[in-house]
């Protein structure tokens, strides 16, 4: 009996007037397995992260949670549904304090939670993300690096199906990338489903399954990691042709 994909990505386009940021690309993730979407900057990544998350609709083709369509349903219904994610450029809610932008994930996220288990939990996730003892702290007064650890706790707070991930360890220092590794690592050791846009390869090639490769919208190969970094269209992908 087969397993059904945790995420199944069929024939997505996305169209912004004449260009196509997405063109026909089709994947899937199973339950449990870490993904690593890569491609050179403009190829299309994050694009393809919003259709997922529902910040942007698919001009044409589907994509199913589980088995059950969420293309084109409102980002609010697919974070419930649950998927979660972090951003490229960090979104976090200013006017509250860090354990309210975390509490704000566990109640309008996949497994909600309220009051004193809410707050508990909020606590524990920003001790794991290495923000412990800072709840009352306002986002305004964290570096960029701990803003993106809360966005991330806030993610997880849910409890989500399937995590996206995008460039999370981007700007990140070698002490801070080693520390952002090992919790991705252990996050997927819990069986979590995660999809990683990301272009420090090092992170690629310790954390992920499998690796989807874009290219100018279009997916030019997928597979195992070591099996797509060798493929010569992404090394002309990434390095440019003898045209370029």
């Amino acid at each position: 009996m087969s397993v059904q994909p945790a995420i199944s990505v069929t024939q997505a386009r996305k169209a912004f007037g004449g260009l196509l940021a997405v063109n026909d690309v089709s994947f899937e993730v199973a339950p449990g397995e870490l993904l690593g979407l890569i491609g050179p900057n403009g190829s299309g990544k994050t694009t393809m992260l919003n259709l997922i998350s529902g910040a942007l609709k698919p001009t044409s083709g589907s994509i199913a949670l589980g088995g059950q369509t969420i293309s084109g349903l409102p980002a609010h219904r697919i974070a419930r549904a649950g998927i979660a994610r972090t951003f490229q450029l960090v979104r976090i809610l200013p006017s509250l304090s860090a354990e309210e932008n975390v509490l704000a994930g566990a109640v309008f996220g996949h497994m909600r939670q309220w009051g004193g288990e809410a707050r508990r939990a909020a606590r524990d996730l920003l001790a794991r993300v290495g923000l412990g003892g800072l709840g009352a702290t306002p986002p305004s007064a964290m570096t960029y690096i701990d803003q993106k650890r809360l966005e991330l706790a806030r993610a997880l707070a849910g409890n989500p199906r399937v995590l996206l991930l995008d460039e999370w360890l981007a700007g990140l220092n070698p002490s801070e990338l080693k520390t952002g590794i090992n919790l991705i690592a252990e996050l997927r050791a819990e069986g979590r489903t995660i999809i990683m846009v990301e272009h420090v390869m090092d992170a690629i090639r310790s954390l992920c399954d499998r690796c989807v490769v874009m290219s100018s919208g279009a997916l030019i190969a997928q597979g195992r990691v070591e099996d797509v970094l060798s493929d010569p269209e992404v090394v002309r992908a990434y390095l440019g042709g003898g045209d370029a």
